[in-house]
């Protein structure tokens, strides 16, 4: 894929959707044209299971006619094609209710600037080079020890692709990029007992993903070290939840300053904005511009300027994650957030999560999290877990079958580290937690 090509072919078909729709009638119009392609290889028990190519693209168009809003899509791009889609999102716009915040975002908002923020890095990957990938880090899996009897697999992808969005203030930008991964999953057995788990990389650029051999090796001593589980007596006791499931617990705090959950007033911090919500010492950032990362974009999906900006300081929120639409309900602007956070930078405080738990006599360190115990209005917070007892750093046994339970408000003010363990796979950029207060409710 010739990404150049491609973005300047998806702009001239954003344009025209535009303009045919205004030509229609609209008196606003915004269009989203994507393309995107990909490989994903998996192989299983030392058999290539499958492989699977992707190519995917899309147009939607979404008109406003004196406060009423229609959509539609297609994956046709032809003149007629666009013409059609026009037809129907005015359609659409007919039949639904006037909406006084509804519209585009402000035109003094629009993006400017488009810093090249190193997103597309391709990779070419033939299908015998991914299965050959596939196979080593499968191979190393279970070759760790005798005990693991079985796989879930081990999968390479690759992808690439193209965002274009465009709308009637004469707004037209889009950014290529790449997301490639690299996971297994294995399964032991020990004393009729089974247990599974898994490890994953993901990058935007290949050369900076884990070897087949760290994925599988990491995979096999995840699965290992869970084998032999109890239950536990229900306690109070510091939890620790790793990085790559820390990075949830910052997700419910997005979840609940976003406009969205804010103008429903279906939120556990309301209007919350300048109120304490962290400890002083937790600071939060938003960063847009962070090479390579996974929530980097120079604009968000309304074509609206993203910027960096300080969420929390010293403890305290800052602001909310606005679109323009939840903006105007709330009587605020934008955040430039339509379409989620860009890298949300959660900064630590202290060392790796072996000194996190070092500084422990006693803790739980969670290695699953189950179900779906949040309640985003109240903020009670109650999941099935799995985990480790840990004993000044050092893991006793595993443990299984238990709830960790408590209230998200005092969560946040029950955090008393921040590792400095930085998971970058996804859009929240975080290390271990640390988190007095909780319940892990076991027998």
């Amino acid at each position: 894929m010739n990404a150049h090509e491609v973005q300047q072919s998806l702009q001239v078909t954003a344009e025209e959707a535009v303009k045919t729709a205004r030509t229609l009638g609209a008196d606003q119009v915004e269009a989203g044209v994507s393309y995107g392609e990909g490989l994903s290889v998996t192989v299983r028990m030392g058999e290539l299971e499958s492989v699977e190519r992707q190519r995917d693209r899309s147009l939607a168009i979404t008109v406003y006619v004196g406060g009423c809003k229609g959509s539609a899509s297609t994956a046709q791009f032809s003149s007629a094609a666009i013409k059609e889609t026009a037809r129907k999102a005015l359609s659409i716009a007919s039949f639904t209710a006037k909406d006084q915040y509804a519209g585009l975002a402000d035109e003094q908002l629009m993006a400017q600037e488009f810093p090249d923020l190193d997103l597309y890095r391709p990779w070419e990957l033939p299908v015998e080079a991914a299965e050959e990938l596939a196979r080593r880090t499968e191979d190393v899996a279970r070759a760790t020890d005798k005990r693991i009897k079985n796989s879930e697999g081990a999968s390479v992808s690759t992808g690439g692709g193209v965002q274009v969005y465009a709308n009637s203030h004469g707004f037209c930008g889009g950014y290529a990029t790449t997301n490639h991964s690299l996971s297994c999953g294995v399964i032991a057995e020990s004393e009729n007992a089974l247990e599974r788990d898994y490890w994953v990389t993901v990058a935007r650029n290949s050369d900076v993903l884990e070897t087949p051999e760290q994925v599988g090796t990491k995979a096999a001593h995840r699965t290992l070290r869970r084998l032999g589980a109890r239950q536990i007596s229900t306690r109070q006791v510091p939890v620790v939840y790793p990085a790559e499931l820390a990075a949830g617990l910052f997700g419910h705090f997005i979840g609940a300053i976003r406009g969205t959950s804010q103008y429903r007033k279906a939120s556990f911090l309301l209007d919350a904005c300048g109120d304490q919500i962290f400890p002083k010492f937790v600071d939060i950032d938003e960063d847009p511009f962070i090479p390579g990362a996974m929530g980097s974009a120079p604009f968000d999906d309304e074509g609206v300027a993203t910027r960096p900006r300080k969420l929390i300081d010293s403890g305290v929120l800052q602001g909310y994650i606005l679109t323009s639409y939840s903006a105007r309900r709330l009587g605020l602007q934008t955040t430039g957030n339509a379409g989620g956070v860009h890298n949300l930078v959660v900064k630590p405080t202290t060392g790796s999560l072996d000194q996190l738990l070092r500084d422990c006599p006693q803790v739980f360190l969670v290695g699953e999290l189950l179900g779906q115990g949040v309640d985003m209005v109240s903020g009670d917070y109650s999941r099935g877990a799995a985990g480790f007892w840990v004993e000044h750093g050092e893991i006793v046994f595993p443990v299984h079958e238990v709830t960790i339970a408590g209230n998200l408000k005092e969560l946040f003010h029950g955090i008393r580290a921040i590792g400095s363990d930085v998971d970058l796979r996804g859009t929240i950029r975080c290390g271990s937690v640390l988190v007095e207060g909780l319940t892990v409710a076991g027998h």
